[in-house]
């Protein structure tokens, strides 16, 4: 064999024996870039896990502050229900505790009235019921007589009135 030959085959050698570590370090290349993939994969779905949870708690303790301020809220409007409601029967109550007479005011009234009324009859008895007038041009005092009455006094000189 020749040293060109023989080069030539150290040389194939050679590179096959390159071929071959370049091809296991290639499979253990893959191997690792499987491995990282899966790796990656993890780290990621355990990051999002906890990503959620996070986002899971934060939107428990919003759903609480919300139903405390919804409770806060329900408070505030039956407290302002109540106080209207209380307001609505106090003013009015005070008004007319205030405006309208007290039972013994309108008792006086009562018994006034039927004073007033027993001296209207009393007026009505004695000719409150007659139709006076000023007649004529000095405006003299006349009155009211019913003509189909008899006349009275020795001179019948006295008239019935009307309505009596």
């Amino acid at each position: 064999m020749n040293d060109e030959t023989m080069k030539f085959g150290l040389l194939l050698e050679s590179a096959q024996a390159h071929q071959k570590l370049v091809e296991d370090n290639l499979e253990r290349l893959k191997a690792h870039t499987r491995d990282l993939d899966g790796l990656v994969r993890e780290e990621i779905r355990r990051t999002l896990i906890e990503e959620l949870q996070a986002v899971s708690a934060e939107s428990r303790r919003a759903a609480r502050a919300l139903q405390d301020v919804r409770r806060v809220a329900n408070r505030r409007a039956a407290s302002f229900a109540i106080v209207m409601a209380i307001l609505s029967a106090a003013i009015p109550g005070a008004l007319a505790w205030w405006l309208l007479p007290s039972q013994g005011e309108i008792s006086a009234l009562r018994i006034k009235r039927d004073a007033l009324a027993s001296n209207v009859a009393q007026l009505e008895e004695r000719g409150g019921r007659i139709d006076w007038r000023r007649c004529g041009d000095a405006g003299r005092l006349c009155v009211r007589i019913e003509r189909q009455a008899p006349a009275f006094g020795a001179k019948a000189d006295y008239l019935i009135v009307k309505g009596y």
